[in-house]
C-alpha cells in the first residue's frame, strides 16, 4: 500500500504560514529563515506559494519530482511550486476552469525562474504525441527568444527581465496545449541608449558580437570589440556565468524551432546592428547665417553603414537628424535641430527602433504558437511582472510599475477574499466581513480619469505653451494636496512644509507597501515618448520591409495630425485589460523573495527580506486567510491522519467519513468555538487547536510504535524459538539414521571379512596342489634342456677358438705390409709434403666457393646488378669472369624465351636508340611507346578498302601525316603508307594515292634535334620519283617512322641504309627550288604543338615549344 506524507509531516518550521504561532513579522522572517537554511525554499500561505531564490542549483527539481507531485492534493507533500502548478492544471482540465498564475517580486528574486518551471511543469504532466510535443516545444522555446532581447544583466540580478510578460497558454478539453499568445507590458526601452553603472544593456547585443560568424559580423558590418559601441557599457561587457556566444547559438536555434524564417531573423539581426551603429552617429554645433543653432554629423561612416543595412537614402537620415517639420491643417514649418536636439532625435530613434522591434517579435512569435482550432479553449495564463521598486532615485519608469503592482495587489486581496467567501458558501459556513486595508483609494490616486496623477500628466502634456516637470508638479500640489496618500513639500498642506526629507522638486505617494519618493524629473519627456515625424517618415523609405511595418505612421499617404496617445495612458489601458483578464480566471500567487543582495548562495539578509514581505503584503495575506478559519482539511484524510487518537475510530472506521470526524472531535473534547463542519471539510479555527491534534498524534504515533516494535518482538522471539524447535527434531532424525547406517556397515564389512577369509585359505590349499602338479611335470624337462645346453655350449667353444687363430694370422699379416710400404713411401712424403698441403688446401677453398656460389646465386633477370662478393682476394680475376659468363648466359636464356615478333620489336627499339638518343629531343617520350605499326588498321576498316587493294605489299605501318605547303607553311592531312618496297602518300578522304616512292630512290631523311614531329624525305637526284621534289612531313609517330623506314630501307636497298640526318637547319628541294627549313623554340600560336611559316621564298620557320 502506498503510504502518503503531509505537510505537516517531518515539517521544518512551519510549512504554512497560516498555522505559524505566534504570528508577528519577526516570527514570520525568523520561520523563513529557518527553512531557507534547511534547502526548503518554498512555504505556502494557504493556496498562496512563497519561493525563495537560492542563487545555486538544487536536486528538487528532477523528473522524479514531477511525478512525486503530479495527481497529488495541494496539501498533500511539502510546499513546491510543482504542487501549485500541479493543482492550476488539473482544476483546468478537470473542472473546466480557466487558471492564472500571478508571478511577483522585484528583479532578482526568480520570477523568470518560476514561471519557467511552471511551463516546464506543465509540459511534462501532459499528453504526448508529435503535434503536442511540438506545441509544447514551440512554447518552452519563445523564453530564450524573449529573454534574449528583453533581458539585461543588473546590479540586482544576472538575467533581469526589465519588460512584463503576461502568456496565455489554451489547452484542448483533453487538457493538450493547443498553443498561446504572449502579452508584454513597458519594455524598459531607455536602457538602449543608457545603463546605470555596474549594469549592460540588453543580452542580444552582447550575445549577436560574441556568438555570431566572422561572415555574418563582416555582412552586418560590426566587429567583436564592445568598445567600440557608445550603447555598450564596458564596466560589466562581461558577466560571470553567462556565456553569450552559446547563447546566441541557443537563441538562434529557439528562433529556427519557433517558426522564425532565415530572412527575417537576417532582418532582425541587422536591425539590432543599425541600433548599435546608430549610438556611434556624433553632432557637433555649426551656425547659420541668420545667427541660429544648429548640428551636423561628425563622421558619416557610421551612418552610411546604418543606411546601407536599413536600405534608407543616406541624405534622407541626415536631414532627419538636422531639421524637424512641425505641421499644421494648413501649413509646415522646418525648424533646425541644436546639437541637444540631435542627440536625442537620435536616442529616441534607438529606442523606438529596438521597442518597435521587440513588440514585432511577440507579435511573431504569437503567430507561430496560436491556436489553429476555432473551437473554444481552456486558458493557464501566467503573469511574469516586475516587482515593487524602490530605489534611491525613483522616475516615471518606477511610478507605473508600482501602479501597476497596487493594481495587482488590490486584485490579489479581492481575489483572495472571493475565493474565501466562495468556499465558505460552498461548505455552509457563516461568513463574516474581514477587516482589511483596502488600497483602492491609492489606484484612485493614480487613475482617476479627473484628479488621478497620470490624468494630470497627459493633461500637462498636451497643453500649450511652456511645459515643464515644475509646471506639472504644481499642478500636482493644488490638486492633490488633500490626499491622505499624496506628499508634497509644496503642497498646501503645511505638514510637510519642514520635512527635509521631502526634496522640492519631488512628491510621495504612500503605497501599500510603503512610501516612495519620486523625482518629477523627466516625467513629461517620457510620458510624451515623442518620435519626430521626420525620423518616422525616413525609417518608412527604407526598402527593408520589416521598418516599414515598424513604422506605418511614416507613409505620407495616411498623414495623422493627432497627436500619438501617452506612454502612461497606453500602459494604464493594458493594465486595465489585464485586470479585467485577470478576473475571468481563477488566481494561484507565487511570491518571490530574494533572500540577499550579492547573489550568493547560503546568506539571508534578514532586513531585506523584511523589506520585501512588506511591500509584497505578505503578512496582510496571512491575516486576511486566517481571519476566518485557518486550517480547512477534507474529513477522508483528516479521519486517515487522527483516527489514532480514539478508540472508537482506531484502526478501522466503517461509517461516512464525516461521522468518523465528529466521533473523533467529540472523544477529544475539542472546544466547539474552534472548529466547523463543512459539507466535505472540517474547518479549524485557531493553528493551536491543529498543533494540539498534531502532538496527539506524535504521542499516540510513539505509543503506537512502541506496541508494533513490542508485538513484532515476541514474534520474531516466538518465530525464532519454533525455528529451533522444529530444527533440532530433524537433526535428531538425521543422526539416527545416521548412526543406524553406520552399525549395519559394520556387520555388514566383519561377515564380508569373514568370508573372504575362508575362501582365501581353499583356494590356497587348491594352488599348492597343483603347483605340486605341474613342477613334477616340468622337471623333466628343465633337465632335459640343461643336458642339450651344455652340449651346445661346449661346439660354441670350440668353434670361437678356431676362429680366434684365423683373425689373430691375418692382423699379423696386414700389420706386416703396412709396415713395409709405410718405409717405402717415407722417402717419397718428406720432399713434397708443402706443395701437396697447399695444392689440398686451395682444392678445399675452391670447393667451398663454388658451394657457396651455388647457394647464393642472383635472379634470372637480366637487368638485376646483384652478384656475390668474393670471399678471397686471389679469386678477384676467377670472380669477375664467373659474373661474365653467368650474364652472358642469363640473357641467352632470357632471349631464348622471346618470340619472332617480340624480338623484332625490341631489335626496333635497339635501332630507335642509336639512332636518335642523345640527338632528339623528342626520342625519351617515345621509350615507353609500344611501336604499333597500323595505327589505323587498314586491312579491317572498310573506310580503306579501295586504298588497301591498290597497295599490293604487306603494310609495315599506317599513320596519319601532315603534309607541309611550301607556300604558306600549313599542313595538310595525308596517308603515310610503308610496304617493304614502297613509301605511298594517300588522301585521307578518298584514300586516293598522291604519291609512291619506292625505297631504293631515298636518299636521305632529315630531322630537328627539337621536340618536334617534323622530317624530310629527299630522293636521290635523277630517280623517277625526284620530278615533284622532296616531301616534308610532320607526324605523332616521328621516332617510329624513321626507325621503320631505316630498317626497311636498309633491306630494300641491298644492304644500303638510309642516312638520317638530325639538323636544326636543312635544306628541301621542292621542284626547282631549295628552301632551308629552320627549327627554333618560341611560343607558337596554335596550342602547345610546333607551327610552320613561311618567312621567305627560300625560308620556312618552324616554331617549336619550349620543353622544361
Amino acid at each position: 500500500m502506498e503510504v502518503k506524507t503531509s505537510l505537516l509531516d517531518n515539517m521544518i518550521g512551519v510549512g504554512d504560514m497560516v498555522l505559524l504561532e505566534p504570528l508577528s513579522e519577526d516570527s514570520f522572517i525568523a520561520n523563513l529563515k529557518n527553512r531557507f537554511e534547511h534547502n526548503e525554499i518554498y512555504t505556502y500561505i494557504g493556496s498562496v506559494v512563497i519561493s525563495m531564490n537560492p542563487y545555486r542549483s538544487l536536486p528538487i527539481f528532477t523528473p522524479e519530482k514531477v511525478e512525486e507531485y503530479r495527481n497529488r492534493n495541494f496539501y498533500e507533500l511539502s510546499p513546491h511550486i510543482y504542487a501549485l502548478a500541479d493543482e492550476a492544471y488539473r482544476s483546468l482540465r478537470d473542472q473546466d476552469k480557466d487558471q492564472c498564475i500571478l508571478i511577483t517580486g522585484e528583479s532578482g528574486a526568480g520570477k523568470t525562474e518560476a514561471s519557467k518551471l511552471v511551463m516546464s511543469y506543465v509540459a511534462a504532466v501532459c499528453g504526448k504525441g508529435q503535434e503536442v510535443n511540438k506545441v509544447k516545444e514551440q512554447l518552452l522555446q519563445s523564453n530564450p527568444v524573449l529573454e534574449a532581447f528583453g533581458n539585461a544583466k543588473t546590479v540586482r540580478n544576472d538575467n533581469s527581465s526589465r519588460f512584463g510578460k503576461y502568456m496565455d497558454i489554451e489547452f484542448d478539453f483533453k487538457g493538450d496545449p493547443l498553443g498561446g499568445v504572449i502579452s508584454n507590458y513597458l519594455l524598459e526601452k531607455s536602457r538602449v541608449v543608457k545603463q546605470p553603472r555596474g549594469e549592460r544593456n540588453f543580452h542580444v547585443f552582447y550575445q549577436l558580437l560574441s556568438g555570431a560568424s566572422d561572415d555574418t559580423l563582416k555582412k552586418l558590418k560590426l566587429d567583436r570589440d564592445f568598445s567600440k559601441y557608445n550603447y555598450l557599457s564596458l564596466d560589466s561587457a562581461a558577466v560571470n556565468g553567462l556565456d553569450d556566444a552559446a547563447n546566441f547559438r541557443t537563441v538562434r536555434n529557439a528562433m529556427q524551432i519557433v517558426g522564425f524564417m532565415e530572412d527575417e531573423v537576417q532582418s532582425v539581426l541587422e536591425l539590432v546592428a543599425a541600433v548599435l551603429k546608430l549610438g556611434n552617429i556624433e553632432f557637433k554645433p555649426d551656425s547659420r547665417s541668420n545667427g541660429g543653432d544648429e548640428s551636423r554629423i561628425k563622421d558619416k561612416n557610421d551612418l552610411k553603414e546604418m543606411c546601407e543595412l536599413l536600405g534608407i537614402e543616406q541624405s534622407v537620415l541626415e536631414r532627419a537628424f538636422s531639421y524637424r517639420t512641425v505641421e499644421a491643417k494648413l501649413e509646415k514649418v522646418s525648424t533646425t535641430l541644436n546639437v541637444a536636439q540631435a542627440y536625442y532625435a537620435r536616442d529616441a530613434l534607438a529606442k523606438n527602433l529596438y521597442s518597435r522591434l521587440f513588440s514585432w517579435l511577440v507579435t511573431r512569435i504569437n503567430e507561430s504558437i496560436k491556436a489553429q482550432a476555432k473551437t473554444r479553449h481552456k486558458v493557464m495564463g501566467v503573469l511574469d511582472i516586475y516587482g515593487f521598486e524602490i530605489f534611491e532615485d525613483n522616475s516615471f519608469e518606477q511610478f507605473i510599475i508600482n501602479y501597476c503592482n497596487e493594481k495587482l495587489q488590490q486584485i490579489f486581496i479581492e481575489l483572495t477574499l472571493r475565493e474565501e467567501q466562495e468556499e465558505y458558501i460552498r461548505e455552509g459556513i457563516e461568513w463574516t466581513n474581514i477587516e482589511y486595508f483596502n488600497n483602492a483609494i491609492i489606484c484612485d490616486l493614480i487613475e482617476n480619469h479627473q484628479n488621478g496623477i497620470l490624468a494630470m500628466l497627459d493633461e500637462e502634456c498636451l497643453r500649450p505653451g511652456t511645459v515643464t516637470d515644475e509646471t506639472f508638479l504644481d499642478k500636482l500640489n493644488t490638486i492633490c494636496a488633500e490626499h491622505q496618500h499624496f506628499e508634497s513639500r509644496l503642497s498646501k498642506n503645511s505638514k510637510f512644509l519642514t520635512d527635509h526629507s521631502l526634496p522640492h522638486s519631488c512628491f510621495r505617494i504612500q503605497h501599500y507597501a510603503g512610501k516612495v519618493l519620486y523625482r518629477v524629473e523627466g516625467f513629461v519627456d517620457k510620458n510624451n515618448d515623442l518620435l519626430y515625424r521626420d525620423l518616422s517618415q525616413a525609417m518608412y523609405k527604407a526598402t527593408q520591409s520589416l521598418i516599414k511595418q515598424l513604422f506605418p505612421e511614416g507613409n505620407p499617404a495616411k498623414v495623422n495630425l493627432k497627436r500619438p496617445p501617452t506612454a502612461g495612458s497606453q500602459f494604464k489601458a493594458s493594465v486595465g485589460t489585464l485586470m479585467r483578464n485577470l478576473q475571468t480566471k481563477n488566481p494561484n500567487y507565487i511570491r518571490c523573495i530574494k533572500p540577499n543582495d550579492k547573489k550568493a548562495s547560503h546568506i539571508f539578509t534578514e532586513s531585506l527580506v523584511c523589506h520585501q514581505v512588506r511591500y509584497l503584503g505578505l503578512m496582510e495575506n496571512v491575516r486576511v486567510r486566517r481571519a476566518g478559519y485557518a486550517f480547512r482539511q477534507a474529513y477522508e484524510p483528516c479521519l486517515e491522519r487522527y483516527k489514532m487518537l480514539c478508540k472508537r475510530t482506531w484502526p478501522h472506521w466503517r461509517g461516512p467519513a464525516r461521522e468518523g470526524v465528529e466521533v473523533l472531535m467529540a472523544d477529544l473534547q475539542v472546544p466547539t468555538d474552534e472548529f466547523a463542519y463543512g459539507r466535505s471539510k472540517i474547518f479549524i479555527r485557531n493553528p493551536r487547536t491543529l498543533f494540539f491534534l498534531e502532538e496527539r498524534r506524535r504521542q499516540c504515533l510513539q505509543d503506537l510504535a512502541t506496541l508494533i516494535q513490542k508485538i513484532y518482538r515476541g514474534w520474531k522471539c516466538r518465530t525464532q524459538f519454533l525455528l529451533l524447535k522444529k530444527s533440532q527434531i530433524v537433526v535428531s532424525a538425521w543422526y539416527r539414521r545416521y548412526a543406524q547406517q553406520k552399525k549395519y556397515q559394520r556387520i555388514k564389512s566383519a561377515t564380508t571379512l569373514v568370508q573372504s577369509y575362508t575362501r582365501g585359505w581353499q583356494a590356497r590349499k587348491l594352488l599348492r596342489q597343483l603347483k605340486y602338479q605341474k613342477r613334477c611335470e616340468e622337471a623333466a624337462t628343465t633337465i632335459s634342456a640343461f643336458w642339450h645346453g651344455t652340449q651346445a655350449r661346449r661346439e660354441l667353444r670350440r668353434l670361437k677358438e678356431e676362429a680366434r687363430r684365423k683373425h689373430a694370422v691375418a692382423v699379423i699379416w696386414a700389420y706386416w705390409q703396412g709396415l713395409k710400404v709405410r718405409r717405402e713411401y717415407r722417402k717419397f712424403f718428406r720432399a713434397n709434403a708443402g706443395k701437396k698441403i697447399y695444392d689440398f688446401t686451395i682444392q678445399r677453398i675452391m670447393q667451398k666457393y663454388f658451394l657457396g656460389l651455388k647457394s647464393n646465386m642472383p635472379p634470372m633477370s637480366p637487368i638485376d646488378k646483384n652478384w656475390p662478393t668474393r670471399p678471397y682476394r686471389f679469386l678477384d680475376g676467377t670472380h669477375k669472369e664467373l659474373r661474365r659468363i653467368f650474364h652472358l648466359w642469363r640473357c641467352k636464356k632470357y632471349r631464348s624465351q622471346f618470340t619472332e615478333e617480340k624480338k623484332a620489336v625490341y631489335e626496333e627499339k635497339l635501332e630507335a636508340s642509336e639512332l636518335f638518343k642523345d640527338k632528339k629531343a623528342l626520342y625519351p617520350s617515345s621509350v615507353n611507346q609500344p611501336f604499333k605499326g597500323d595505327y589505323l588498321e587498314i586491312s579491317k576498316n572498310p573506310k580503306y578498302q579501295k586504298l588497301n587493294s591498290a597497295v599490293e605489299e604487306k603494310v609495315l605501318l599506317a599513320d596519319v601525316v601532315n603534309k607541309i605547303n611550301r607556300a604558306n607553311g600549313k599542313g595538310t592531312a595525308r596517308i603515310f603508307l610503308l610496304t617493304k618496297k614502297n613509301v605511298v602518300l594517300a588522301d585521307s578522304k578518298t584514300g586516293q594515292v598522291k604519291a609512291s616512292v619506292p625505297l631504293p630512290d631515298l636518299a636521305s631523311v632529315s630531322v630537328s634535334t627539337q621536340s618536334d614531329g617534323f622530317f624530310a624525305l629527299k630522293l636521290k637526284e635523277g630517280s623517277a620519283s625526284a620530278i615533284k621534289g622532296d616531301f616534308l612531313l610532320s607526324s605523332e609517330h616521328l621516332i617510329e617512322i624513321i626507325t621503320k623506314l631505316h630498317r626497311t630501307g636498309a633491306k630494300a636497298a641491298d644492304k644500303e641504309q638510309i642516312n638520317v640526318d638530325i639538323s636544326d637547319e636543312f635544306l628541301v628541294q621542292f621542284k626547282q627550288d631549295k628552301v632551308c627549313v629552320k627549327f627554333i623554340q618560341g611560343s607558337p600560336k596554335n596550342g602547345n604543338g610546333a607551327s610552320c611559316k613561311r618567312k621567305n621564298n627560300r625560308l620556312l620557320e618552324v616554331s617549336v615549344p619550349m620543353t622544361a
